[in-house]
């Protein structure tokens, strides 16, 4: 019954754990990632459709994207996209793929991006606690319910505490790495 909380707990935890490594992909370090794409969206036949399902987006070296559509007839659309996504460089449209060219990133930039990690590291610890919160709560309704008793309440509540503990920190080395990563000349 307890093993199911701390089991249940801690693959809640881990989804945020990836949650979190998600976000962090969005944002931009010194080498440009495709995944500064991921949230570009065209229409495509009349659904919106990610722009990796539709072309092949390869980072040709820390500061070009180039994007080949499958098919031409969507470099119009494509471009369209790019530049309503607000990702800060303009599209460059050949005829057979689009380049996106970015500059070096700027120290202020860069520390623009490393608060941004800390921000999305913030939100996922509250994730992580409201985890915590939910899981103390189904231990308290056991203790009520008279499932278990006051000294396994006790124990339970600590385990939970330092299941959260290895989580947060966990979260704190991801973001020191990021920030590092970002930082880094």
């Amino acid at each position: 019954m307890l093993d199911d909380i701390y089991d249940d707990t801690k693959q809640h935890m881990d989804g945020s754990i990836e949650a979190l490594k998600r976000e962090y992909r969005s944002l931009r370090t010194g080498k440009v990632e495709p995944s500064v794409l991921d949230n570009i969206t065209i229409d495509y036949y009349g659904t919106d459709t990610k722009l990796s399902q539709v072309a092949t987006i390869l980072s040709s070296d820390a500061t070009t994207i180039n994007i080949s559509p499958w098919e031409k007839n969507l470099l119009k659309d494509i471009e369209q996209a790019i530049s309503a996504g607000n990702i800060g460089v303009t599209p460059n449209n050949n005829g057979e793929s689009i380049q996106l060219f970015f500059p070096p990133m700027t120290v202020e930039q860069r520390q623009i991006s490393a608060k941004e990690a800390k921000a999305m590291t913030d939100g996922a610890k509250v994730s992580i606690r409201n985890i915590r919160k939910h899981s103390n709560d189904m231990i308290k309704k056991l203790l009520k319910d008279k499932d278990i008793t006051e000294d396994e309440s006790k124990k339970a509540h600590d385990e939970i505490q330092k299941i959260t503990d290895s989580y947060s920190h966990k979260v704190d080395e991801m973001l020191k790495t990021k920030e590092t990563e970002i930082l880094k000349v």
